[in-house]
C-alpha cells in the first residue's frame, strides 16, 4: 500500500465529515446560537473564566487532548495490522470521538463550565456523581503520572529534548506578557517565540542534558520527581500566565511537526526512496498479544475516542470559549485533528521506519524486516520507550528525506512528543483541582476551597502512583493497560449522560451519541473483564482492586442512565441553565 494514497485519502475524509457531519450535528442536534451566553463571559475573572480567541484556546484545547495519546496508541495496535487501525482512527474519530468532545464541551458551556461529574448528576440524577467522580479521578491521577513518565523517558532517551522543553516555559511566559500586558499580535509574537524554540532545539542537539541517578534514585524517578513539581506550579498559575501562550506556540509546533510529516511523506514518494506501508494489513494474532477484540478500541484511544478530552473540554475549555458557534471548531474539529496525527503515527510506524531502522547490537535494517524486529510480539511492542522509539524513528526518517540531519529530526520529534505530554500533564492537575474544590463545595469540608490544597493533593497522590513499583516510576507503566479500560469507560459514560441531554431536547437527536455510548461501553466492559481475568492470574491484586472498582462504579452510573433514559420524556424541554 502507498502511504501517501493512504494519507490523502484519509485527510480528504476528515475535511468532508467536518464540513458535513459536524456542522449538521452543531446547527440541528445542538442548536448553537451567538445569543446564548457563555461562562467566559458571564463568569470572566482573569484566571479561569477568560473569553479567549477560538484560535487560542483551540491551540490550548488540542495541545491539551493530544498529548502522547494518539502516538501511543496507534504504535502498540499497529501490530494488529494497519487497516483494522486506520478503520477504528477514522470512523471511531468522525462518528464517536468528535461527537464526545464537542458533546461534552457545548453543554459544560451550558452549564457554567462546570466537570462532566457535576452535569452527570444533573441530568442523570445525584447519586451518580461520587460514582462519576471515582473513574473520573482515577483516570486523571493515572494521566498526571503516566505522563510525566513519558517525559522523563523522553529524556532520558533523547537528551537533545530537555534544553529546548524547559526553556519553552519562560519563552511562552513572555510570550504571555507581551501578548496580555502590552498587546502584542499573538499570531506574529508566537511565531517569533516558536522560531526562538527550534533555536534552542538545534542548540540542545549539541548540548544534550544527561542525568545520572542521585541518592538511590534513577534518572527517570528524579525528571518524573521535577516533572510533577512543574506541574503544581503551572497548573496554579493564571492560564493567561503560562497555559494559554505555551500551548498557542505548541499548536504552532503541531503544524510544523505534521507539516513535515506530510512533506517527508511526499518528498519520499516522489524520490527513489518509495514510502511504502511495510507493516501486514491485518495481524489478528500478533505472538502474546491480547484478542484484537476488544483490546484495539482500548488500545486506541486518545485519536479515535478518549474520555480524557471530555475532561478538558468541561473542565477548562468550557471557561474559555467566547462563543457557542465557537466551540464547534475548537471541539470537534480538534478531535479530527487529533485524528490526522494519529493518521501520521500509523503511517510513521508502519511505513516510516522501514527505511531504516537500527537494532540493539548495530545491525541496520529495512523494510519489513525493520517492522519485524521491531514488532516481533506483543512484549517487543508494549514497553513505553519502545513505543516512543517507534514514532520518534520513524518519523525522524520521513524527515529526513527533506533534508534535515537525521539527529535533528530526532531532537526536533523529541520535543514535539515532550512538550504536548507536558501540556497534558499540568492540564489533567489543573482538572483535578476543579473536581476537588467541586466534589467537596456542598459539604462541610472547605479546605480544598484553596487551589494550592487541592493541587498539592492531587499531585502527591500522582507521584505514590507513579513511585508505586519502584524510584523509575515502572509503577505508572503497570497501570497502562487498566488506564486505556477506566479512559474509554469514562467516555462511553459521558456519551450516556449526552444521549439522556439529548433526549431531552425532544426528537431522536439522541441517536448521535446513543449508538456510540452503547458499542464502547459494551467493547470496554468486555475489555475490563478479560483484564480482570489477566490480573488475577498474574497476581496483580492491586491492578485487579482497581479495575473491579472501576467495573462496579461504571456499570452502576450506565445502569442509572439508562433507566434515566427510559423515563426521560422526549417532548420535555431542555434543561440547560443559560
Amino acid at each position: 500500500m502507498d502511504a501517501m494514497l493512504m494519507m490523502l485519502v484519509a485527510f480528504a475524509g476528515y475535511i468532508l465529515m467536518y464540513q458535513v457531519y459536524g456542522r449538521y450535528i452543531g446547527k440541528k442536534i445542538f442548536a448553537l446560537s451567538q445569543e446564548n451566553k457563555v461562562p467566559s463571559v458571564e463568569m470572566e475573572d482573569g484566571t479561569d473564566y477568560v473569553p479567549t480567541k477560538k484560535e487560542i484556546i483551540f491551540g490550548h484545547h488540542f495541545t491539551s487532548i493530544a498529548g502522547t495519546g494518539p502516538i501511543v496508541g496507534p504504535a502498540i495496535a499497529i501490530i494488529w495490522g494497519w487497516v483494522p487501525a486506520m478503520i477504528w482512527i477514522f470512523v471511531g474519530s468522525i462518528m464517536m470521538g468528535a461527537v464526545h468532545d464537542f458533546g461534552a464541551l457545548i453543554v459544560s458551556m451550558r452549564n457554567q463550565g462546570k466537570s462532566v461529574s457535576e452535569i452527570t448528576a444533573k441530568y442523570i440524577n445525584a447519586r451518580t456523581k461520587l460514582f462519576f467522580f471515582v473513574v473520573l479521578f482515577l483516570n486523571l491521577l493515572i494521566v498526571t503520572a503516566i505522563f510525566g513518565l513519558v517525559i522523563a523517558v523522553i529524556f532520558n532517551m533523547y537528551p537533545a529534548s530537555v534544553l529546548p522543553v524547559w526553556l519553552e516555559v519562560p519563552l511562552a511566559m513572555v510570550l504571555g506578557w507581551i501578548i496580555y500586558k502590552r498587546g502584542g499580535n499573538a499570531m506574529t509574537w508566537s511565531i517569533v517565540a516558536l522560531a526562538l524554540m527550534y533555536v534552542t532545539v538545534v542548540i540542545g542537539t549539541y548540548v544534550p542534558i544527561k542525568l545520572g541517578s542521585f541518592a538511590g534514585i534513577p534518572p527517570t524517578g528524579l525528571w518524573t520527581i521535577a516533572l510533577l513539581v512543574y506541574a503544581f506550579i503551572a497548573s496554579t498559575l493564571p492560564v493567561t500566565l503560562l497555559l494559554q501562550p505555551r500551548d498557542f506556540i505548541n499548536s504552532h509546533q503541531l503544524i510544523v511537526a505534521l507539516a513535515l510529516m506530510v512533506i517527508g511523506v511526499f518528498a519520499a514518494s516522489f524520490s527513489g526512496v518509495h514510502l511504502n506501508i511495510v507493516a501486514p494489513a491485518v495481524q489478528a494474532t500478533p505472538a502474546g498479544a491480547p484478542p484484537m477484540l476488544p483490546f484495539l478500541f482500548i488500545t486506541i484511544a486518545c485519536g479515535a475516542i478518549s474520555g480524557f478530552h471530555s475532561l478538558v473540554s468541561s473542565g477548562t475549555t468550557a471557561k474559555q470559549v467566547a462563543s457557542e458557534p465557537d466551540a464547534l471548531f475548537v471541539g470537534y474539529g480538534s478531535m479530527l485533528t487529533e485524528a490526522v496525527l494519529a493518521t501520521l503515527v500509523v503511517i510513521a510506524v508502519a511505513a516510516g521506519i522501514g527505511l531504516g531502522y537500527t537494532t540493539k547490537d548495530g545491525a541496520a535494517l529495512t523494510g519489513l524486516a525493520a517492522w519485524t524486529q521491531h514488532y516481533s510480539s506483543w512484549a517487543a511492542a508494549a514497553g513505553l520507550g519502545s513505543k516512543i522509539a517507534a514514532f520518534v524513528v520513524g518519523a525522524a526518517n520521513m524527515i529526513e528525506t527533506v533534508g534535515i540531519p537525521h539527529g535533528v529530526a530526532m531532537a526536533i520529534m523529541g520535543v514535539f512528543v515532550a512538550s504536548f505530554a507536558g501540556t497534558t500533564m499540568d492540564t489533567a492537575t489543573r482538572i483535578e483541582r476543579y473536581a476537588l474544590t467541586e466534589l467537596f463545595s456542598s459539604t462541610p469540608i472547605r479546605i480544598f476551597d484553596n487551589k494550592y490544597v487541592a493541587t498539592g493533593v492531587a499531585v502527591f497522590l500522582a507521584g505514590c502512583l507513579a513511585f508505586s513499583s519502584g524510584a523509575n516510576g515502572a509503577g505508572a507503566l503497570s497501570l497502562w493497560p487498566l488506564f486505556g479500560c477506566i479512559n474509554q469507560i469514562l467516555a462511553a459514560l459521558v456519551l450516556a449522560t449526552l444521549t439522556v441531554y439529548l433526549k431531552q431536547r425532544g426528537g431522536l437527536a439522541w441517536i448521535v451519541s446513543g449508538i456510540p455510548a452503547v458499542f464502547l461501553g459494551a467493547m470496554t466492559v468486555w475489555a475490563i473483564l478479560l483484564n480482570q481475568s489477566i490480573y488475577m492470574a498474574g497476581g496483580k491484586t492491586l491492578l485487579a482492586v482497581l479495575n473491579v472498582v472501576v467495573l462496579v462504579v461504571s456499570l452502576w452510573v450506565l445502569i442509572e442512565a439508562l433507566m434515566q433514559f427510559l423515563k426521560t420524556d422526549a417532548a420535555t424541554p431542555a434543561v440547560d441553565a443559560s
